[in-house]
């Protein structure tokens, strides 16, 4: 109800009238609101109610550095969120931040291929319940040591990654061509010779498969 009467003041241009204000005499007489002024007065309308939840917040615009990062609220999130930001962690937090965000790109643009799992958390812990060494899609889901998370300070900066990407944070989602794989430029596996390679970022090469259906496969 507080919420309420808070926008509805703000909309109709200030604090509610007070019975017997002086002021009422004078309600018929018209204002005149210089443009400037105008426009000012629609932006912070806009952002209360965007505060506030009764309109949607208008999309953050990313920049690829680490001040951007840093500048950025703590991130939360659900599971999903914490499967990503744990992928990030474990896979790329050595990269640069553009580096991050194209590794994270991979992973949600397999959630939306027909050929991988429909959700974060099924992408990046496929392949881990043969309990096989090496047989994951993440090696450090299946490479035998217990993952820990030791620097609290670059997962809060991935999780953030995380965040940006699951809300499609404007100048997200084009980095890579569409890629649903990725190699450091360290080793080079046998599928990096059939698949399309279509970026390179930092130490990583991306790949997609040579023909794309109407999923975007």
């Amino acid at each position: 109800m507080i919420r309420y009467l808070i926008v509805t003041a703000i909309l109709l241009g200030g604090a509610a009238p007070i019975a017997g204000n002086a002021q009422s005499a004078q309600a018929d007489t018209p204002t005149l609101v210089q443009p400037d002024k105008a426009k000012t007065k629609g932006r912070f309308v806009k952002a209360v109610l965007a505060k506030v939840g009764i309109i949607p917040k208008p999309p953050v615009k990313v920049s690829f550095n680490r001040a951007w990062i840093d500048a950025q609220p703590e991130a939360k999130g659900d599971e999903q969120w914490s499967c990503l930001s744990e992928a990030l962690y474990f896979e790329a937090r050595g990269e640069t931040v553009k580096g991050q965000f194209a590794v994270a790109e991979v992973i949600m643009n397999r959630v939306k291929s027909s050929r991988f799992p429909e959700t974060l958390c099924g992408v990046v812990n496929q392949g881990t319940a043969s309990g096989r060494k090496y047989q994951c899609q993440f090696t450090y889901n299946c490479d035998g040591y217990k993952n820990v998370v030791a620097e609290r300070q670059a997962f809060e900066r991935v999780s953030k990654v995380a965040r940006a990407i699951i809300d499609q944070a404007e100048g997200t989602g084009s980095l890579t061509g569409g890629a649903t794989h990725y190699h450091t430029t360290a080793v080079r596996p046998a599928w990096s010779r059939t698949y399309k390679q279509t970026a390179r970022i930092g130490v990583h090469l991306f790949y997609r498969h040579n023909y794309r259906t109407a999923k975007n496969d």
